[in-house]
């Protein structure tokens, strides 16, 4: 299957489940490296001192051609995908939340890889709960449910 791994940049287990999908013989995107020679958009490529924008600097910086192409990188591999797997972030997450929501309600197949986070009750809008790379590896060898 194709798939898209939804997850943050501080998730320590994105690589290890891109490269479990990849043994197992999926083609995966890994939004880390979406493109040959391309490492991911950072925002700390639009400015240094990102982290200290307030709300109308975040809305100007959605603006600028390097997040419209990392953008166009992500939502054109949600597109290509037959299956969303969402790493639960151990810290923020929003982007891969939102991807997670777009591709259930597109009706991709979607698995959530889930740690000891807390709980989420919207969690259930996806087709698989699992809590290990194992357990993500079933449903995409099943495909997408009836």
């Amino acid at each position: 299957m194709r798939i898209y791994v939804a997850s943050s940049w501080r998730e320590p287990r994105q690589p290890v489940v891109v490269d479990a999908l990849r043994v197992a013989g999926h083609e995966v995107y890994d939004f880390r490296n979406p493109a040959e020679g391309n490492h991911g958009f950072h925002w700390s490529e639009i400015d240094p001192n990102w982290e200290q924008w307030g709300p109308d600097q975040f809305v100007e910086g959605l603006r600028h051609p390097l997040a419209d192409q990392g953008f166009g990188f992500d939502l054109r591999a949600m597109q290509w995908a037959d299956a969303c797997v969402h790493v639960v972030p151990e810290t923020a997450g929003r982007s891969s939340h939102l991807e997670l929501g777009w591709c259930a309600g597109t009706g991709k197949l979607t698995i959530i890889l889930v740690n000891a986070s807390e709980p989420e009750l919207m969690y259930k809008l996806a087709d698989h709960i699992v809590t290990s790379i194992d357990d993500v590896l079933a449903p995409l060898e099943l495909g997408r449910p009836a």
